[in-house]
């Protein structure tokens, strides 16, 4: 997931919360999100995705992401959801805003 800050803030690394396994790098001049080498939670990977699209809202720190429908689906599959019907209708490449109304849709 490709993490687009602010015009606010110039840089924002390491983690956000702990407890989700996920931290953004800065890779050139673009910031991604990294998966820890340690423990990660089933839905980790999740609520990473849906704190950053939340945090995109306030454009405070981030003011969009960009993740692959596969890295969406990967993520809801590894925190267990079976949610096969709302993935037809996504798009191959998500933004803030679409991972929100998918989380809304999907009642997760």
């Amino acid at each position: 997931m490709q993490i687009f800050l602010s015009k606010n803030c110039l840089a924002l690394q390491g983690l956000i919360c702990r407890d989700y396994g996920y931290f953004i790098v800065k890779r050139r001049k673009s910031f991604f999100a990294q998966r820890s080498k340690h423990s990660v939670p089933p839905d980790g990977h999740w609520r990473f995705i849906v704190l950053c699209a939340e945090m995109a809202q306030n454009k405070l720190h981030i003011a969009d992401i960009r993740v692959s429908r596969d890295e969406l689906v990967k993520a809801v599959e590894e925190a267990g959801w079976c949610i096969s019907r709302f993935m037809e209708n996504l798009r191959p490449t998500l933004t803030a805003k679409d991972v929100l109304t998918f989380k809304q849709e999907a009642g997760l």
